[in-house]
């Protein structure tokens, strides 16, 4: 249950009252004022944006949002591009790459840029 805020209508009081969602937005003090409602910005915070370079911060902003595998794979992708932009390439791309080729005995990803095309 949220607070709401409340102004005196005659002087410059604000008060915060303590009501339920549901319940209609109205305060009236023991002298049988009303007071006017304050309307205020929500203050809620969307982590939309990851650091791309972290990668303790991608799992901890894509965990538990619903995510589809897809969705995971284009925020990764996302992420790599940012991490190229800014070191001017992907060491974790890069790490990828070799653990797959040492996996696989020397073979390398088709996509691994070392391939050259």
């Amino acid at each position: 249950m949220p607070f709401y805020l409340f102004k005196h209508p005659d002087f410059e009081k604000v008060i915060e009252v303590f009501q339920n969602m549901k319940d209609e937005h109205v305060y009236v003090d023991p002298n049988g004022i009303e007071w006017n409602r304050i309307f205020t910005a929500p203050n809620a915070a969307v982590d939309t944006k990851i650091d791309a370079t972290s990668s303790e911060d991608f799992v901890n902003k894509t965990r538990g949002k619903g995510m589809t595998m897809g969705q995971l794979w284009d925020e990764s992708k996302t992420a790599s591009e940012k991490r190229k932009k800014i070191l001017g390439k992907d060491p974790i791309r890069e790490k990828h790459f070799k653990k797959y080729s040492k996996k696989r005995k020397g073979m390398k990803h088709k996509e691994d840029p070392s391939l050259g095309s």
